[in-house]
């Protein structure tokens, strides 16, 4: 009777571990998923970032001023 609760504990307890590890294994699945679409959003961020700059820069230029402030002849 003893001899097969121990063999009943031992197969419990390597199924809880067996269960536990693939839990862990999904939760970083998980992490590393929204960590990867984090990083995706960031350099979409950066690219739109870097457009409005580059609009803003074209905007202040002193050449699109002055070309902007001289009187148009028509």
């Amino acid at each position: 009777m003893r001899s097969q609760f121990r063999f009943f504990f031992v197969v419990f307890y390597i199924v809880a571990i067996l269960i536990f590890t693939v839990y862990l294994h999904n939760v970083n699945d998980r992490i590393y998923y929204k960590l990867c679409a984090q990083d995706i959003e960031q350099s979409q961020l950066k690219q739109q970032l870097w457009q409005k700059q580059l609009q803003l820069e074209g905007i202040i230029n002193p050449a699109a001023l002055s070309q902007h402030l001289e009187p148009q002849t028509d």
